[in-house]
């Protein structure tokens, strides 16, 4: 592995780990009560893609990288049937990556529900154009699909990665038009990124890292937040991860998930469970916030 692409995979799989304050992050939040009702099953619109799909994505890559994550351990029976069962509870959105390993299993999954009525997005670590059109190719083989819903650029840190990786865009866009994607943007892992992703017209949906207490994120809460804002504001997509701060809020899961429903940003947001009782809670949490 070439060092540079070492460097980007252990900046994604470790995050920033940035705690805002520890004060902070051990005391409960004041959250303002919530509006109106949500569910996990929700329908919702991402940005102006006309993509419709199910406020709560199944993450597959809680810490994944390597081709491994902790959901890719329950084996492709044992993924494959949580995807299933989440799908049954009327989660529509899987979330996948190259580097979780986990297109295997979402295959098996997508062999036993319509395939019209998932959102599959992926996540593409290629940084030359060449790359990437080999991606998109081995992507939809070995997510037995003949299209993508969402491709995203993973794990960007670069401030200037709209103009270094210009190449790589072009392919995706070239994708779009084919109807081999159906929508593309990016993950972000670090707060000069972030910025760039959010002035930067071609992206149409954004995976953003956020939650209250600051953990494995790219900057303080209220930092991401007003640029969360930029992004609402030219109708992009927004998709939250590391609501729970990759464990670091499993015994306040509650307030993460109040604190993400509170912003009014998000249009969805993924969360990776590692069994159908954590799933299921997740969704009964989210039906009473």
């Amino acid at each position: 592995m070439k060092r540079r692409e070492f460097l980007h995979r252990t900046a994604c799989a470790a995050g920033a780990a940035w705690l805002h304050c520890s004060a902070f992050a051990n005391d409960a939040l004041a959250l303002p009560a919530l509006s109106r009702k949500f569910s996990a099953a929700d329908t919702v619109t991402l940005g102006k893609t006309g993509i419709q799909t199910s406020r709560l994505a199944m993450g597959t890559g809680t810490v994944g990288s390597g081709h491994h994550s902790h959901q890719t351990a329950l084996g492709l029976k044992g993924l494959s049937d949580l995807l299933r069962n989440g799908y049954d509870h009327g989660l529509h959105f899987f979330d996948t990556a190259d580097s979780y390993g986990s297109h295997a299993h979402v295959a098996e999954a997508l062999k036993h529900v319509p395939r019209d009525k998932v959102t599959v997005l992926t996540k593409t670590w290629a940084r030359d154009p060449g790359s990437a059109r080999a991606d998109l190719d081995r992507f939809r083989r070995e997510l037995g699909t003949d299209h993508i819903d969402i491709c995203l650029m993973h794990c960007l840190t670069e401030g200037d990665w709209t103009e270094r990786y210009q190449d790589v865009m072009e392919v995706l866009s070239e994708a779009k038009q084919k109807g081999v994607i159906r929508a593309h943007g990016c993950s972000c892992h670090s707060i000069e990124a972030l910025r760039a992703a959010a002035k930067s017209p071609w992206v149409e949906v954004d995976l953003v890292r956020i939650n209250p207490i600051g953990a494995y994120m790219d900057a303080a809460p209220e930092t991401v937040v007003s640029i969360l804002r930029e992004m609402r504001a030219a109708n992009k997509a927004i998709v939250g991860m590391k609501i729970l701060g990759q464990g670091e809020l499993r015994n306040r899961q509650d307030e993460a998930l109040r604190y993400a429903l509170s912003l009014d940003l998000l249009d969805a947001f993924t969360i990776g469970a590692e069994s159908k009782f954590e799933q299921e809670d997740l969704i009964r949490r989210i039906a009473a916030a």
